[in-house]
């Protein structure tokens, strides 16, 4: 069923399904005869059940089958009327029993019980419009008129001037009590909309589908349990694809989770370098060196935890160390690099990150790195929060060049990875 318009659907709507019928092509009682195992008037009945759109439903039977099935209908909710000699008699039997709160109403045979929904909102739609709809299908075949015997061809009819008219026929309230009022007694009308003809009310045609046949004869029985069980398997099908959909959606939805918890890896780059003094401790990757020489700087010049701490903040993109312990602040004067270190880890958890890992090269002439590596590995792991395995620490000389090579300074590159996580 294509997409429909529910606002369209008019409100405190009703339908009539005349029911009534004796069958006598059908060679006895049809209403009750059994399509896929159900009564033909339980599928027409299910059919508008199913769109939840209509306040009453009315079904006009037999005085017999009243009887039989009278009590029954009225426990599911359904009103009943007796079907009078006529169509004609019928629905205005069946009008009668409507609600003074109805203001639309649907009029179907009983015997099309292949009506679907698409039909009745689009028919209904129409009619809170216009005041009158017929669903119509265009003739396939070529259309001739014959003499009155139907033995001699007399001419061929322009098909597309001529409809095939089906059920529910769909009325403003006043329309179809005027239809009531206007009808000649006891004439049998095959269908109510040609007393609007007479009174020169215009009806609408709703594009309708060719399987809304009305069951009349026993081929037609054939023919609409071919169409239920080709409607059945679209249905299951359509059941399926929206399973499936159902299946695809919750994929993404988990997918989209999962993304959104999978981390984004970042990296961060540092670099410091300091002046190498007398008189000053030498502060390394958070242990102390013994040396003649120190590092100058306005904290301890850790040049290691230094630079780790301004690849960290390069990783969020949060600017570096200066920002937030600029030199010009006598208060942090001789700070450690560790509670430095902590500050920057505070700001790496309010970006949601963590610190993976750490790879820092420090460059000096003097003194002798190596010996101190694995106690600085030690250190730097437990300041960042990390294992032992997430962290490097190696040393490189100048080879005698420039003021580093001549012991003059001490300069580190580290890098670092972070995960990210969203929100």
């Amino acid at each position: 069923m294509s997409e429909l318009n529910l606002e369209s659907f008019p409100e405190h709507s009703a339908a009539i399904i005349l029911a009534g019928g004796t069958g006598a092509r059908m060679g006895g009682e049809k209403q009750y005869i059994e399509i896929l195992s159900m009564p033909m008037i339980e599928w027409t009945v299910s059919a508008f059940q199913e769109t939840g759109r209509f306040d009453e439903i009315i079904i006009v039977l037999s005085s017999e089958n009243i009887k039989k099935h009278g009590d029954s209908w009225n426990s599911r909710g359904i009103k009943t009327a007796l079907a009078g000699d006529t169509r004609m008699a019928s629905l205005r039997n069946g009008f009668g029993v409507l609600s003074n709160a109805v203001k639309y109403v649907a009029v179907h045979d009983g015997a099309r019980p292949l009506v679907n929904a698409e039909i009745i909102y689009k028919c209904m739609a129409e009619a809170s419009r216009s005041g009158a709809s017929v669903p119509a299908v265009p003739l396939k075949d070529t259309v001739k008129k014959v003499s009155d015997d139907g033995k001699t061809v007399l001419e061929t009819v322009e098909r597309g001037d001529f409809r095939i008219i089906q059920t529910p026929q769909c009325y403003k309230r006043e329309l179809l009590e005027k239809i009531l009022r206007t009808a000649e007694a006891g004439r049998d009308y095959t269908d109510e909309s040609q007393v609007l003809e007479k009174l020169k009310i215009g009806v609408k045609t709703v594009e309708s589908d060719s399987r809304n046949i009305k069951v009349t004869t026993p081929d037609d029985i054939i023919i609409a349990e071919a169409f239920m069980k080709n409607k059945s398997q679209v249905a299951s099908l359509k059941s399926q694809v929206s399973s499936l959909k159902s299946q695809v959606s919750s994929l993404k939805s988990q997918v989209s989770s999962l993304k959104s918890e999978m981390p984004k890896i970042r990296f961060g780059f540092g670099y410091d370098i300091h002046r190498m003094v007398e008189g000053r401790p030498l502060m390394m990757g958070g242990i102390r060196i013994p040396h003649n020489k120190g590092l100058l700087g306005h904290s301890d010049g850790d040049v290691v935890l230094h630079a780790i701490c301004d690849a960290i903040l390069g990783s969020v993109a949060e600017g570096e160390i200066g920002m937030y312990f600029p030199p010009t602040d006598l208060t942090i004067m001789g700070i450690s690099s560790a509670i430095i270190a902590e500050k920057v880890l505070d700001i790496l958890k309010r970006r949601n990150a963590k610190l993976s890992q750490v790879d820092a090269t420090i460059v000096a002439e003097e003194p002798k790195i190596k010996p101190y590596y694995e106690e600085m590995r030690k250190t730097v792991a437990k300041i960042f929060g990390l294992s032992l395995s997430d962290v490097s620490i190696k040393a490189k000389s100048r080879e005698g060049l420039g003021e580093i090579g001549h012991g003059e300074a001490v300069a580190c590159y580290a890098v670092v990875s972070v995960c990210a996580y969203e929100g």
